[in-house]
């Protein structure tokens, strides 16, 4: 391969991960978060919906903080006793 073969898929591969990296706006996970509770069979305009939506959400949530805290070596310390 020729350095500039070489460049060129380095630089393809680069813009694939990029690609993949994109984060979705409030209204798009909204309108997932919806989808996914009228998959399971709530309807919307119900308590049940609106309690699917948020325990969509407080397990986003969850899942953040337990990135952020994997994430934090200062957090993950020994104790000492």
């Amino acid at each position: 391969m020729t350095v500039m073969t070489t460049r060129l898929l380095t630089l393809a591969a680069a813009g694939l991960v990029l690609a993949g990296c994109q984060t979705m706006t409030p209204q798009e996970r909204r309108a997932r978060d919806e989808t996914t509770c009228a998959s399971y069979g709530f309807r919307r305009g119900t308590d049940a919906f609106a309690t699917c939506l948020q325990r969509i959400e407080l397990d986003r949530r969850a899942e953040a903080r337990a990135f952020r805290y994997e994430s934090d070596i200062l957090l993950r310390r020994p104790y000492w006793y």
